[in-house]
């Protein structure tokens, strides 16, 4: 019934003679509504992804900047990890898992140098792959809805050029005013396909970019750190 007095309002404040979307919707067959419905709620996902992205990645950014701007300045490094106790900053903890590996090496009995350097470089490559594929989380359905949405939309629109041409076999008559609404609402779940798609393959581009470009300051911010904990292991 709401849905139904909408497209009255529309249809009454609308220029006369044009698409009128709620009436697509409900004039439509039931699986091409259905396809609608999905493509819609696909749609508000994928833009409830691009919102809480782009917060979060920007609040993950401002907060590495503090941490590392402290970090290189502290004469100790691990007072500072412990003072700050930062452990959802992505650089705090690459850095945590450093200093434990480094912790661990420092106190053994003739240390084989080149051994501890591959193990504190795998501990912390493997934290900045772990953060990376934590900032990556959900951005898989950004590419699913990309690729599969307008197939899905082109589903409903060949289902709904079928159900016209058996109108036309039920009707016996094959003329324009019989088709046309029935391709119009067809077409329609293609629309709606399209406008669930593009929205998600260009963020889906953009963010795996900004994920790429983290990972590899983290990467960056691992190496350096690689290098003053083996200097100081092997100073000793």
């Amino acid at each position: 019934m709401t849905l139904d007095m909408l497209a009255s309002t529309l249809s009454f404040a609308g220029v006369p003679g044009r698409l009128n979307p709620v009436k697509l919707f409900l004039d439509a067959d039931i699986v091409v509504q259905a396809i609608m419905v999905g493509l819609i709620l696909a749609s508000i996902w994928v833009w409830t992804i691009i919102i809480t992205f782009m917060l979060r990645i920007g609040s993950v950014s401002r907060r590495c900047d503090a941490y590392e701007d402290g970090f290189w300045e502290a004469e100790n490094f691990e007072t500072y990890q412990k003072d700050r106790r930062r452990g959802d900053v992505p650089m705090g903890k690459i850095a945590g898992a450093g200093l434990a590996e480094w912790r661990r090496n420092a106190t053994m009995r003739g240390v084989d140098h080149e051994g501890a350097r591959q193990r504190i470089a795998m501990a912390m490559n493997s934290s900045v792959g772990e953060e990376a594929d934590r900032l990556a989380t959900r951005l898989n359905f950004l590419a699913t809805v990309g690729s599969v949405a307008p197939f899905v939309g082109l589903f409903g629109t060949v289902w709904g050029i079928m159900n016209s041409f058996f109108q036309i076999g039920q009707q016996q008559n094959s003329s324009l005013a019989v088709v046309a609404p029935g391709i119009s609402e067809a077409l329609f779940a293609t629309a709606i396909g399209l406008f669930a798609a593009i929205p998600a393959v260009i963020a889906y581009n953009r963010f795996s970019h900004r994920v790429n470009m983290f990972e590899s300051r983290l990467q960056r911010f691992s190496d350096k750190l690689h290098a003053s904990l083996t200097r100081q292991l092997e100073s000793r």
